[in-house]
């Protein structure tokens, strides 16, 4: 349907910021530029486990088959840099590793409950015949595509979009409607000849720029792997307890990019400048209750048990004597009066994650290479 006279792409970009997000663009439903990328990616094998990418594969070329209607696609971003400290800052090993977008609340809530708004907003206006679709990170749509043709941001050679005016510390939303609305320029490449973010990767994740092989990121390995992870990699991980920001904290766009001014991407007491020692002496319900309301759930009480004493291995001792089987499982006798008195030391009743042959596992990995 073509865009009615009260209701315009400025409108819709004004109406975004109102309900709260910080940027606003809008790209054609046409068909992407460069289609063949991501089915040559998914042929490398980059996706590693996530299968889910191959299924949904010739959806994920074109918005329309998300939804056939579509004649525009609203993107928005809010930016969640809280102005904690970078993780290629900290040389403690003992301070844990979370991407700090996964700290506050989560933006799947958050920026869902926005763009529900705004869907909400945009049929009210544009009247019978409104058709709308919409996600944040959880469809098959190629956001950060999308996000470029809106003129949000560049995709940065570490395959992040950045914003010349706020980085790229940016979560994005997409929002497709059969409105056809006045479309926004794509973001002009300002990356240059740097190659910071390539060469700060722990774990080498970026056999090129521009291309990630999430095979090795950080992310992958403590969040989107369920089972175990791959032994040789392990070590990569360092403190790492839930997703990598380290490509982006070297970032030079990143290096005057204002903080984010909503309260909601502030980090949880839990899980404010957390040590390991303090995430792994929590019990389960009480790891549960830390990552309540979260994106940390994704991973959930077993995927952060596992990834926590990976960390705690490659932390060396005293640390990793954490894990000795005196302390994993509790041979201090429940009630005796050494019971929690013992630094570090906790029965092992609260824990069944410890139970789980994967978590034990990693724990016995860990174990050993702590010695």
């Amino acid at each position: 349907m073509s865009s009615p006279n009260q209701f315009s792409s400025t409108r819709v970009k004004a109406r975004a910021v109102e309900l709260g997000f910080d940027l606003c663009g809008i790209a054609p439903a046409s068909d992407p530029p460069h289609p063949q990328r991501f089915a040559e990616w998914l042929a490398r094998g980059y996706g590693g486990r996530m299968t889910y990418l191959n299924r949904t594969a010739r959806v994920r070329a074109d918005v329309r088959r998300w939804l056939p209607s579509a004649r525009s696609v609203v993107v928005v971003a809010n930016l969640y840099d809280t102005g904690q400290i970078h993780h290629a800052e900290i040389a403690d090993p003992t301070r844990a590793r979370i991407a700090r977008y996964a700290c506050g609340d989560d933006y799947h809530d958050v920026m869902g409950r926005r763009l529900g708004d705004l869907a909400g907003w945009m049929r009210d206006a544009a009247g019978p015949g409104f058709d709308a679709r919409w996600c944040v990170d959880d469809g098959p749509v190629q956001e950060k595509v999308y996000a470029w043709l809106a003129g949000i941001g560049w995709m940065g050679k570490n395959t992040c979009v950045i914003n010349p005016d706020i980085g790229s510390w940016l979560l994005l939303g997409v929002l497709a409607c059969n409105v056809e609305l006045e479309a926004d320029a794509p973001a002009m490449d300002q990356c240059g000849t740097c190659r910071l973010c390539l060469e700060a990767c722990p774990a080498g994740a970026f056999p090129e720029p521009y291309v990630l092989d999430a095979r090795r990121c950080l992310s992958y390995l403590t969040i989107e792997i369920r089972g175990s992870i791959p032994a040789g990699q392990r070590p990569s991980l360092g403190a790492h307890v839930f997703g990598c920001d380290i490509c982006q904290d070297v970032c030079p766009q990143n290096a005057a990019a204002p903080a984010a001014g909503d309260a909601c991407w502030q980090p949880k007491a839990p899980l404010r400048d957390a040590t390991l020692e303090t995430l792994w002496g929590l019990d389960d319900a009480g790891l549960e209750r830390a990552i309540e309301g979260t994106a940390l759930r994704r991973a959930g009480v077993r995927g952060l048990r596992r990834n926590l004493a990976v960390a705690i291995g490659n932390a060396g001792r005293p640390l990793a004597d954490l894990l000795s089987p005196r302390m994993v499982t509790g041979t201090i006798p429940p009630g005796s009066d050494a019971e929690g008195k013992v630094p570090g030391t906790f029965a092992h009743r609260g824990r069944p994650s410890l139970d789980d042959p994967m978590v034990a596992e990693h724990v016995e990995w860990a174990r050993q290479r702590g010695r």
